[in-house]
């Protein structure tokens, strides 16, 4: 399946004074099948160790003092003479051997090999790395596939998503027949999701039962992580975890902390809520108490929406068999959460920081974003009555905005400096902002 991030490996690959590359991101999402494909299509030599699986190599690594030693370690592993200035090693789980990292800066000096590090939880691990080799390593953050990445692994061509920057680009509607098809794709996207094993399953089955139980696989992944990595407070960890779907079903979508136990403090569980936004399990979303530039000034400290980091993963968390009905279009459900985290998860996907707005004077504004050096207000609307926002009309009444978005299952339109669109026209708006 194609990826975003292969034309990024493309790039590093090609740079002069190249550092070490690090993949990062919650597991599952295919760091490693990217990596592996990279090097194996891109390199004469690929060496791939699995600090994990590879015992001896994780004793030897652990212990290693000095960049010499580890080229020394890494002939003994390869087997064979390495070719100078075509060769990719591949450290994968890094998170058992922080101490690679540390080395990285002498490795990169040396320049004999190219390096790509990747793992899982390290976003947790490197917050305790004793020495992160600054200004010798590149990171790359790595998400589940986005909708773009879905839709082409299922058949549609680059150029219809040329055909749709365009549009958004000339705010011009788009063509019915492309827009129904997109929109039926992206029902299914809710459902399946990004993570490539539940992608790849539905492709090769049809089978939306062995997908829905794909996804439940690496929940509970996820869950054996949190005992794992956090015992002392995986209680708390997973209590939230667990509590993310029911809170975005709710009409208040900001996460209640009452919610896991009456009475209890934000901050005595704001360590959880950073655990699984550095494990990218999870999308934190604070709500900005002032919806002017620069929003992170007004960032508040303790209130916040919670979103899963995928939304098949989410929706395989509900039960009534919502995945029907989603295909369906039955209008009998609540699916305003499941959209907001399906437009929260491809926005922050694109490199987009987001909060939302409450004023009681005002209402409540989905989402808030910076594009350009201004804030645009976003609504994200489930039903017919997309062109019904009270809380925008009196927000836009208030401040001052070039524009505002409301995303629905309805083909665009402009009124005014309102931009009404369907939600995977949030290609365009990456490619604009970019």
């Amino acid at each position: 399946m194609k990826r975003d991030v292969d034309q990024k490996l493309l790039e590093w690959k090609d740079k002069i004074n190249k550092k070490c590359l690090l993949i990062d991101g919650a597991r599952q999402v295919g760091k490693t099948y990217s990596i592996r494909k990279f090097g194996k299509e891109s390199y004469r030599d690929f060496v791939e160790i699995n600090l994990i699986d590879d015992t001896d190599a994780q004793t030897l690594f652990q212990t290693a003092k000095s960049s010499q030693d580890i080229l020394m370690y890494l002939s003994i592993i390869a087997g064979k003479s390495l070719t100078k200035n075509n060769t990719l090693i591949f450290f994968d789980e890094v998170q058992v051997c922080p101490n690679l990292i540390t080395l990285v800066k002498f490795l990169v000096e040396d320049g004999q090999y190219d390096y790509i590090l990747s793992g899982s939880l390290l976003g947790i691990e490197l917050i305790s790395t004793a020495s992160i080799p600054v200004g010798y390593m590149e990171i790359i953050q790595m998400y589940p596939m986005t909708f773009k990445e879905f839709a082409i692994a299922n058949g549609v061509s680059q150029q219809i998503f040329d055909y749709l920057k365009q549009c958004f680009i000339e705010y011009t509607p788009v063509n019915e027949a492309i827009h129904s098809r997109l929109i039926d794709l992206f029902h299914l996207y809710i459902i399946v999701g990004g993570m490539p094993a539940a992608v790849a399953q539905y492709i090769h089955t049809n089978d939306l039962t062995k997908v829905i139980q794909e996804q439940q696989n690496i929940i509970q992944l996820y869950k054996l992580d949190i005992s794992k990595y956090d015992p002392k407070n995986k209680l708390y960890i997973t209590d939230i975890y667990d509590r993310i779907p029911s809170e975005l079903a709710e009409q208040n979508k900001r996460f209640e902390v009452n919610s896991i136990k009456y009475g209890l403090k934000f901050d005595r569980v704001k360590n959880g809520f950073l655990w699984l936004t550095n494990a990218g399990v999870a999308h934190s979303v604070f709500c900005a108490n002032e919806p002017t530039f620069p929003l992170m000034l007004s960032k508040s400290r303790n209130l916040l929406k919670l979103f899963l980091s995928d939304i098949g993963l989410l929706t395989s968390c509900y039960a009534n068999n919502i995945q029907l009905k989603l295909l369906r279009k039955d209008v009998d459900i609540n699916y305003g959460g499941i959209y907001e985290n399906a437009v929260a998860q491809e926005m922050i996907t694109n490199g987009l920081n987001l909060y939302y707005y409450k004023n009681n004077r005002i209402g409540e504004i989905d989402l808030l974003c910076e594009i350009d050096g201004e804030v645009v207000p976003i609504e994200v609307k489930s039903g017919k009555s997309y062109k019904k926002h009270s809380a925008l009309n009196h927000l836009l009444n208030t401040y001052h905005y070039s524009k505002a978005y409301t995303l629905s299952n309805y083909n665009l339109s402009v009124e005014d400096n309102k931009i009404y669109q369907k939600k995977e026209l949030n290609e365009g708006n990456k490619t604009k902002t970019d």
